[in-house]
């Protein structure tokens, strides 16, 4: 089977480019409904920033996908994976759908947050809802123990780890939006090696429409993710870490598990020493700070965006780790 270059290079620019010109219009709906970030206490914009990213990435994932989908039904697109490609479709119509169902419903969670402030509890019960259905529906974390209640167990606490790693991560322009388009594209490239054609193609989607979306909010936002956004990046990372086979019988160790935990190093570290120092401190450890990683680059006389750029660089070295376990 050939590899298809043009199908992967096709869905990221249809990502990248629905993205780039969807951020507008929602920006403009954002700005009419009052969805904005207003200045206050830790945060350096001086204005109301729409938070409109979270939509336009969305859509940015969804809308190709969705046109893509059809077009290999009905035999328009024309490359040599097509048919493996439409059979994947058929075969798992009902995983896709759960996991787009549960994108836009974490989407709208992080929108009821954005809007309403919801407090720590009402969030979290929320976010486990999604990850209960989402590991009911799709495949699960084994780490080759075969129990029931593990699996399930395991693949719910990655999610909700995930998600909330990169919820905590969005404090700094174009940090959140960077590291996920960089997991996307490394899990995207593991799962084309593999020959897992629509893992890849979510990851390219991904990767396309976040990228799409950093012209508008890095070095200087003029939109942000918002809640709705960081909560839908690290859905659908952690979803991507779940689908890929990562260990088979012709892996030379079992190392290959351990590959997500390298793409997504940087947002997991992260969550991890804030929630150490915040614990230690007795704060709650859902309570945000200035003691993330992006926070101690800047404490070193570093700006911002070079802050940004060397998590950015740190995420991609690590992440491309996993490509050889």
């Amino acid at each position: 089977m050939n590899f298809p270059f043009n199908f992967f290079a096709a869905a990221f620019a249809g990502a990248f480019a629905t993205s780039l010109l969807a951020l507008p219009l929602w920006r403009k709906w954002c700005l009419r409904t009052n969805l904005v970030d207003n200045p206050g206490h830790r945060k350096i914009h001086s204005a109301p920033v729409p938070l409109a990213g979270g939509f336009a990435v969305l859509t940015g994932i969804l809308l190709p996908l969705g046109v893509g989908a059809i077009l290999l039904k009905l035999g328009v697109v024309k490359i040599s994976s097509a048919n493996a490609i439409v059979h994947g479709i058929d075969r798992r119509a009902i995983e896709l759908a759960m996991l787009a169902l549960g994108a836009i419903a974490i989407t709208i969670l992080g929108w009821l947050d954005d809007k309403h402030e919801l407090k720590a509890l009402p969030k979290f019960i929320g976010q486990i809802i999604i990850a209960v259905a989402v590991a009911a529906a799709c495949k699960r974390i084994t780490l080759f123990v075969h129990n029931e209640f593990f699996s399930y167990a395991i693949t719910i606490l990655w999610l909700l780890t995930v998600i909330n790693a990169f919820n905590f991560m969005d404090n700094m322009n174009g940090l959140c939006a960077g590291v996920g388009a960089i997991g996307a594209f490394i899990f995207a490239l593991i799962a084309a090696a593999h020959g897992e054609y629509l893992v890849a193609i979510t990851g390219f989607l991904m990767c396309g429409a976040l990228v799409g979306f950093l012209p508008w909010n890095f070095p200087n936002a003029r939109a942000f993710l918002g809640d709705a956004g960081s909560h839908l990046v690290g859905y659908l990372l952690a979803v991507m870490a779940i689908l890929p086979h990562f260990y088979t019988k012709q892996e030379p160790h079992r190392l290959a598990v351990l590959a997500p935990l390298f793409v997504l190093a940087i947002p997991l570290l992260d969550l991890a020493q804030v929630s150490f120092f915040r614990t230690l401190n007795k704060k709650p450890f859902w309570i945000g700070d200035t003691n993330h990683l992006s926070h101690r680059l800047t404490r070193m006389n570093l700006s911002r965006t070079q802050a940004v750029l060397i998590l950015w660089l740190i995420a991609a070295i690590i992440g491309a780790i996993a490509c050889r376990l």
